[in-house]
């Protein structure tokens, strides 16, 4: 018989950012979209280039649309993006959307990183709509991170959001900020995980898991 978590809130922050106006997308906020595409502006000049070349006339803000688009997670929240998609169902087994693709942006050098994510849950007469986890993937992956925190968001929202007996979570990425600059390893890769509930608890519930996202991981070029 599996473990039953107690329901306790692991990480109540998740959806408590105090959203400013320079966070809104360019629709809502244009003068962001200035303000970016000037910011780019100013680094191109820095190192050298000449902004009124053609190739460059319009590239600080191609660089600031493509900047608000991959911090757009800052502008969503989990409530919003589950809305109701959330069911009463008697599912005892393992749950698990492997293979989802993400990009995020390493915090430390705005250089990005991206992998697969394999996300997995035991329900407690409460299941998610299988779509609503890539989406909640990508709304936290569309932010500013590192990979070790975006992992537990990950966890942590979808045991918020549906209360099930466990959640567990494993990202493999490559990250940027070691391949092109500093260390220079183009074969490395990062692995992450983040266990809670019945998984943490119970060794042979962990490696059901494990032993079903194994298959998954292959190389990530």
């Amino acid at each position: 018989m599996r473990a039953r978590t107690d329901r306790v809130v692991l990480n109540a922050d998740w959806d408590t950012r105090a959203y400013s106006e320079r966070d809104m997308d360019a629709e809502r906020c244009p003068g962001g979209l200035k303000r970016l595409s000037d910011m780019y502006a100013q680094i191109l000049a820095e190192v050298g280039e000449d902004t009124q070349r053609e190739g460059l006339v319009k590239t600080p803000e191609r660089a600031a649309q493509a900047m608000q688009f991959m911090t757009q997670g800052y502008r969503q929240s989990v409530p919003e993006l589950l809305g109701d998609a959330v069911y009463e169902e008697d599912a005892d087994g393992i749950v698990i959307v492997r293979d989802v693709e993400f990009y995020s942006l390493c915090e430390h050098h705005l250089l990005p990183f991206f992998g697969k994510c394999h996300v997995g849950y035991l329900p407690d007469k409460r299941i998610i709509g299988l779509s609503k986890i890539p989406r909640l993937v990508d709304m936290f992956a569309r932010r500013l991170q590192v990979q070790e925190r975006l992992t537990q968001q990950i966890a942590n929202a979808l045991q918020d959001a549906i209360a099930p007996l466990g959640v567990a979570v494993v990202m493999e990425a490559a990250h940027m900020c070691m391949m092109v600059r500093g260390v220079e390893k183009q074969h490395s890769s990062t692995l992450s995980s983040c266990v809670l509930g019945a998984f943490r608890r119970d060794p042979a519930t962990r490696k059901e898991f494990f032993d079903l996202v194994q298959p998954a991981r292959s190389a990530l070029v």
